[in-house]
């Protein structure tokens, strides 16, 4: 459904720089890294905001190039940023402008995701950051896309709602002909959903992996330090002593061996995240 491959971008002082990774239909990916790392070029790319400077970017099978029209169709989206609607008109209206460039947009949709995310048919001026990301939201799946791309929407939603969020696009999946990207820096919303994980680091990508093989190359190894640093240098990433003892993120292979003191478990998102980072800088 997505591919893009070898692409590369200069946005300012900013470059994204090789980046490769694909999604088939009926899966989540999530898109981790901190702030300023690059997300968001990446889904102002597969959204034809951005054009790449070198590599390609195939979508549905297409490109923006061959089938512009074909692609921004079936593509719903939720972005941090404002201008996107217009401020003086109200959700329906705005929802009845811009659902005119989509063949399946379905005003009785909308006006069903808008009631039960609890939206008011107010100035869009007038909502609060998380009401606004809630209307986009509503507008996206108004026009039944088989792409979903959503840039950091759940820091701005209360815990109830980041919980429908996240149940409404594994609901979206389940058909298997529609797939979602999830740009996010809090990565406990992805520990439920993510069926894939793409790790990029000022513009560069360091991974892009579906979790099984996450779960096979890497592991969370927590002891005394002496214990941690008895294993292969060149397997330790990044380790951390603390209060009660030493963590370190390690490569795991299939012929690995641990110490019985040692308590191996598998890494959360936020631990690779964070221990790779630290490895690196």
């Amino acid at each position: 459904m997505v591919q893009l491959t070898n692409v590369k971008k200069k946005i300012g002082q900013f470059f994204l720089e090789d980046i490769t990774f694909s999604l088939r239909e009926g899966y989540i990916m999530g898109l981790i890294g901190e702030n300023g790392a690059g997300k968001s070029s990446i889904l102002k790319l597969l959204l034809g905001i951005l054009t790449p400077e070198e590599g390609q970017i195939s979508i549905f099978g297409t490109t923006y190039e061959e089938n512009e029209k074909g692609i921004k169709n079936n593509v719903g989206y939720v972005l941090a940023e404002d201008g996107l609607f217009l401020g003086e008109m109200n959700l329906l209206e705005n929802a009845r402008l811009f659902g005119k460039y989509y063949e399946n947009f379905s005003e009785s949709l909308f006006c069903n995701y808008a009631s039960e995310f609890g939206l008011k048919n107010i100035k869009v001026k007038k909502l609060s950051r998380g009401e606004y990301l809630k209307f986009q939201f509503a507008f996206a799946l108004s026009h039944k896309p088989k792409l979903l791309l959503l840039d950091e929407p759940t820091a701005n939603f209360d815990p109830e709602f980041r919980r429908k969020f996240l149940c409404i696009i594994t609901d979206f999946i389940k058909d298997g002909r529609k797939s979602v990207i999830l740009a996010t820096h809090l990565t406990e919303d992805l520990e439920q959903i993510a069926d894939y994980v793409t790790f990029i680091d000022h513009g560069r990508l360091l991974f892009s992996m579906d979790r099984e093989s996450i779960n096979k190359y890497f592991r969370m190894a927590a002891g005394e330090e002496y214990k941690i640093n008895l294993l292969p240098k060149e397997n330790i990433i990044y380790k951390e002593a603390g209060k009660y003892g030493t963590r370190a993120l390690v490569k795991h292979g299939r012929w690995s061996q641990y110490d019985d003191a040692l308590n191996i478990t598998y890494p959360l998102l936020e631990e690779l995240m964070y221990f790779i980072l630290k490895g690196k800088h």
